[in-house]
């Protein structure tokens, strides 16, 4: 069965805490022909799949615990480094709608051509490279914050990525600070950035020691 975009609008339940959620708050895996676990970003691998909470935590938590042979109803192996396979597939998906967003002119890269997206109203989330001076940094904070006080959005920073692979995903060299421009690819990009964020932001307690403990849908801790 492919889980197409019918199956979307529909709540899906996390095998790690029982609780439901949309698909977009969670990620579907499926086993390979060779009993693998695969992750499946897009959701829409064939045959039958089992969600998880899309965080790190979470992903850690169904491996650590096997709850990914019960979610798929069949034996299973699943790699030990799943967490972290997750993590980079989510990191390459996030950078590659960054260069389409950048080919559809949603990104402007150089602190000046940033700090005016932001000041302008322009910019959705801004971006930076580990190389990224403090000055530079403090300088496009302020201008986030004196829209904030000015009622205007509250636009996120990301500093998603290991240094260099902003200038390889938007085909620039020395990229140290980005912005990500309203629109529907910088939507779409900014998307995927939340998605990363999410995933590696920490979880709560999920997988305590023996595994018995985990959060119920109503927030409330069960044996």
């Amino acid at each position: 069965m492919y889980a197409g975009k019918k199956d979307d609008m529909n709540d899906r339940t996390c095998i790690v805490t029982g609780s439901t959620g949309p698909a977009e708050d969670m990620i579907r895996f499926v086993a390979g022909p060779d009993g693998a676990v695969v992750p499946d970003l897009k959701r829409n691998l064939p045959g039958r799949g089992c969600w998880v909470t899309a965080s790190r935590a979470h992903v850690d938590a169904a491996a650590g615990r096997k709850l990914f042979r019960r979610g798929l109803k069949q034996e299973v192996d699943v790699a030990p480094d799943l967490g972290a396979l997750v993590d980079e597939l989510l990191a390459k998906r996030a950078l590659g709608q960054l260069g389409l967003a950048r080919k559809a002119g949603a990104v402007v890269t150089g602190a000046v051509q940033v700090d005016k997206a932001v000041r302008s109203g322009a910019a959705l989330a801004v971006l930076r490279d580990p190389a990224a001076a403090p000055d530079g940094v403090r300088k496009i904070d302020q201008a986030r914050t004196f829209v904030r006080q000015m009622d205007g959005p509250d636009i996120p920073a990301f500093n998603s990525f290991r240094e260099g692979e902003l200038d390889l995903a938007l085909g620039a060299g020395n990229v140290i600070h980005a912005a990500v421009l309203d629109g529907g690819p910088g939507k779409a990009a900014l998307r995927q950035l939340e998605m990363l964020d999410r995933y590696r932001r920490p979880g709560p307690d999920i997988a305590m020691s023996g595994g018995a403990t985990r959060k119920t849908a109503k927030g409330k801790i069960t044996e």
